[in-house]
């Protein structure tokens, strides 16, 4: 009788040893990103910037001096980003 119930969590022990060390395949190889990618991403974030920026302008959040401050900043932003593009290719 005591031979089961120390091989039983032995074995319980060992299981979840295995489990957790056993090496695991690869998931996904890593994709490098061009610089493309990254100012396709940057324009998407920058644009998403903006549409959240007039949606709190219209509900009030902002005064007017600091959205205007704030939307030719972006806009400035998205520009040289969409230059860098048309110089790039993409």
């Amino acid at each position: 009788m005591e031979f089961q119930t120390i091989i039983a969590p032995a074995l319980l022990l060992l299981a979840c040893f295995a489990y957790i060390f056993w090496p695991q395949p690869k998931l996904e190889a890593v994709v490098e990103k061009t610089r493309l990618d990254y100012l396709r991403e940057r324009k998407e974030v920058v644009y998403d910037n903006l549409r959240d920026l007039n949606f709190e302008y219209k509900a009030g959040k902002y005064p007017e001096d600091d959205f205007s401050r704030q939307r030719n900043s972006l806009e400035s932003e998205a520009a040289k980003v969409l230059a860098e593009m048309d110089t790039l290719g993409g």
